[in-house]
């Protein structure tokens, strides 16, 4: 009697433990999915923009991203093949690791590390990314047979560098890019960027306090004729501005909706960009883990790109 006397009251005493490591467990597991389901606010991932094809990935900071999608959109406007693009990127890789740089050996400046003294142009319209690389291109388009050539010999026609065939190391990457930044390649780009709303205030006046140009504005002079802007009225409770981006009908139509998407997620750092929606697919600035999915972009067809502004209203 004493000995079974002893094993209940044992037992009553292992029961409260066991009780103690389920309640422990199911609260590990409760907030486990607590913290998966809010990893991206509470852990967000950092800056920066990835591209992801069946044939490559890789990543880029956000202003490489930006003037990557400024320098294809350039050559876009001008009905310049792929190839084109392909070897503007690589030179710019080059030359500034696709970064508009203050300086550089001797005079040089900007993207493509031009210099005033070589007739390039003046040291502020070389720092702007539409002129130099619309300089480059000029320079690109009269090399008879570019797009045929080894990209190193294309490139070095135009620039004359030190460094003849330093360009060849960055065809694989360039022709990756372009074929994403294109359109060709949809849904491959995806940028995480922390705070538009913040950046959206900052972008609107540049460093000496003057407006600068707007998403449309951006648009129109770095596509040219392949986009027509207007404006979409708010829907529901969300009054932020949205944007259509309209690409120029055609067969080519929904390859440059996809150039025009990728492009507004790759300046959404600099345009306070929130949301871009295209062809049933959505990129969200608060959804960084996500990419392009389709919840929440089935009412985005391939007519148009609508880009919305600005941080998504908090619940």
């Amino acid at each position: 009697m004493t000995e079974t006397a002893t094993e209940e009251t044992a037992g009553r005493r292992r029961r409260p433990v066991r009780r103690v490591l389920i309640g422990l467990t199911v609260l590990a597991i409760v907030g486990g999915a607590v913290v998966y389901l809010n990893r991206d606010t509470l852990i967000p991932p950092p800056e920066g923009c990835k591209v992801a094809t069946a044939t490559g990935q890789g990543e880029l900071d956000l202003p490489q991203a930006a003037n990557a999608a400024t320098i294809t959109a350039v050559a876009l406007s001008r009905g310049l093949p792929e190839r084109a693009v392909t070897i503007a990127l690589a030179t710019a890789m080059q030359e500034s690791k696709i970064l508009n740089l203050n300086g550089g050996d001797r005079d040089s400046v900007g993207l493509f590390q031009q210099r005033p003294s070589q007739g390039w142009g003046t040291v502020q319209q070389i720092k702007d990314p539409v002129y130099a690389t619309n300089k480059f291109l000029d320079g690109l388009v009269k090399v008879n047979g570019y797009a045929r050539m080894p990209l190193t010999d294309a490139a070095q026609e135009v620039q004359r560098s030190g460094y003849p065939q330093a360009y060849a190391k960055h065809e694989t990457n360039a022709t990756l890019l372009a074929s994403v930044l294109t359109g060709r390649e949809p849904a491959a780009l995806s940028c995480v960027v922390h705070d538009p709303a913040q950046t959206a205030a900052a972008a609107a006046l540049d460093e000496n306090g003057k407006p600068l140009p707007g998403p449309a504005d951006r648009a129109r002079r770095e596509f040219g004729k392949l986009v027509t802007t207007s404006d979409v009225p708010p829907a529901g409770k969300d009054t932020r501005t949205v944007l259509a981006l309209t690409p120029q009908a055609g067969a080519a139509q929904k390859q440059t909706g996809w150039a025009l998407a990728q492009w507004a997620v790759a300046q959404a750092a600099d345009l306070g960009i929130g949301q871009v929606a295209y062809d049933g697919r959505v990129w969200q600035v608060d959804r960084p883990t996500e990419g392009w999915h389709a919840k929440g972009g089935e009412s985005a067809g391939t007519e148009r790109v609508l880009v919305t502004l600005g941080a998504p209203p908090k619940a």
